[in-house]
C-alpha cells in the first residue's frame, strides 16, 4: 500500500506566497479587460477602488490557502506533488532535475501556445468576425490584447495560480476521489482516473475563461466552444507535465505558453 507523504508545511508557505504574488501581478492585465466599464464601475463603488484591490488580495490569499491546503492534501495520497521543491527542501542537489525538464516543459508550453495561435486565427476567428463583426471592431485594442509588460506580469499569474487551482488542487482531488472507484495494487489511482481528472480539469480550466470574455463578448455557444478547446488543450497538456513530472513542469510549461500568448503577440 502506498505510504502518503506527510504534509509540509514549509511547501504551503511557499506556494502561498508565490500565489499572493501572482494574485497582484495580474492586477494591471485584469484592469486592461475591464478599462471600457472601469469608469462606471468606480463610480458605483461603496469605497474606492484602491481599497476594493486590497480587498480582492486579502480575499485572494484565503481562497489559495484552502486550496494548496486541500490540494498538497490530496496530491500527497496519490504520489503527485513537487519533487523538486520536495528535493529541495530534503537538502538534495536539483539543478540536474530542473534540467531534465525545463526542454519538456518549455518546449510543450510554446508548441501548445503556436498551436492554440493557429486554431484561433484560421478556425474560430473567421467565424467570430462573421457572428461579431461590430462589436469586435468596437472593443478597445487594450482589452483584446492588453500591453506586452501586463501579459508578462500576468503569465506569473498563469503559471503559478491557475496551476496551484486546477492542477494541485482540482485535478490531485478528483484523482484521490476516483481511487475510490479504481486503483492500482498498491491503493493509488488508476491512468484512467488520472487521465479522467486530467481532462475534467482542463474543460474547467477552459470555462474559467469565460468571465473574462464575458466582459467584452456574449457568451453564446461558439465563445464557449472556443474557450474550451483553446485553453482546454493546453490544460490536458500542463495536467500530463502534472502527473508525469510534478507541478513545477506544469508550471513552467503554462508561464512559457503564456509569455507566447500574452507578451510575444503583443510586441
Amino acid at each position: 500500500m502506498y505510504a502518503a507523504k506527510k504534509f509540509d508545511w514549509r511547501i504551503f508557505f511557499i506556494l502561498l506566497a508565490a500565489a499572493t504574488f501572482g494574485v497582484i501581478a495580474i492586477i494591471p492585465y485584469s484592469l486592461a479587460l475591464q478599462a471600457g466599464q472601469l469608469t462606471a464601475f468606480e463610480a458605483q463603488l461603496p469605497m474606492p477602488l484602491s481599497l476594493l484591490i486590497v480587498l480582492q488580495i486579502l480575499q485572494n490569499m484565503v481562497l489559495f490557502a484552502v486550496a494548496i491546503g486541500l490540494g498538497m492534501m490530496a496530491a500527497n495520497r496519490i504520489g503527485l506533488g513537487l519533487p523538486i521543491l520536495e528535493a529541495k527542501l530534503a537538502g538534495e542537489k536539483v539543478s540536474g532535475k530542473i534540467k531534465a525538464i525545463l526542454p519538456i516543459s518549455i518546449g510543450i508550453g510554446v508548441i501548445g501556445a503556436l498551436i492554440i495561435i493557429g486554431l484561433d486565427l484560421w478556425v474560430f476567428n473567421p467565424v467570430m468576425m462573421t457572428q461579431f463583426g461590430e462589436l469586435m471592431k468596437a472593443l478597445n485594442p487594450e482589452a483584446l490584447q492588453p500591453a506586452a509588460w501586463k501579459g508578462f506580469l500576468a503569465s506569473f499569474y498563469g503559471g503559478i495560480n491557475e496551476e496551484i487551482l486546477l492542477r494541485l488542487f482540482l485535478m490531485s482531488v478528483l484523482a484521490w476521489l476516483g481511487k475510490f472507484i479504481s486503483h492500482t495494487a498498491d491503493g493509488r489511482p488508476t491512468v484512467a482516473v488520472l487521465w479522467i481528472a486530467n481532462v475534467l480539469a482542463a474543460v474547467l480550466f477552459g470555462l474559467g475563461h469565460l468571465p473574462a470574455t464575458s466582459m467584452l463578448l456574449p457568451l453564446t455557444a461558439l465563445v464557449i466552444t472556443r474557450a474550451i478547446v483553446l485553453n482546454g488543450l493546453l490544460g490536458v497538456a500542463f495536467g500530463y507535465l502534472y502527473m508525469k513530472h510534478g507541478l513545477e513542469s506544469a508550471m513552467i510549461s503554462h508561464f512559457s505558453a503564456d509569455i507566447v500568448l500574452h507578451v510575444l503577440l503583443a510586441l
